[in-house]
């Protein structure tokens, strides 16, 4: 997996809104960092401390805390081209339309 790093405050904040996770302190960093990977539609993240990032570099990152699902993620966070989203939404709105023909009642 390919980490990428987040620094700003703001969308970190953000981030952990929308994921609701409590577990998570940001006051216990001095300078939070973000740090998340996206594969298959699963982000697995984790905090650390920039200075720590800056001295040992994103590329040492091999693991992280918590994962949650990319539809509870920020749009920023998740770049669609990396879910892995094997479904045609035209085959979808075929077989929904093909169901709909069928359950429709006769008048």
């Amino acid at each position: 997996m390919i980490f990428k790093r987040q620094d700003d405050l703001k969308k970190i904040k953000e981030f952990l809104g929308m994921v609701e996770n409590h577990k998570v302190e940001l006051k216990r960093y001095k300078y939070p960092s973000l740090v998340w990977a996206v594969q298959e539609g699963t982000v697995y993240y984790a905090f650390w401390e920039s200075e720590m990032l800056d001295r040992f570099g994103l590329a040492n990152v091999d693991g992280w805390d918590f994962e949650e699902d990319a539809l509870f993620c920020p749009d920023w966070l998740v770049e669609y081209d990396e879910l892995d989203d094997n479904d045609d939404e035209d085959d979808d709105d075929e077989d929904l339309k093909k169901y709909l023909k069928r359950h429709q009642p006769e008048n």
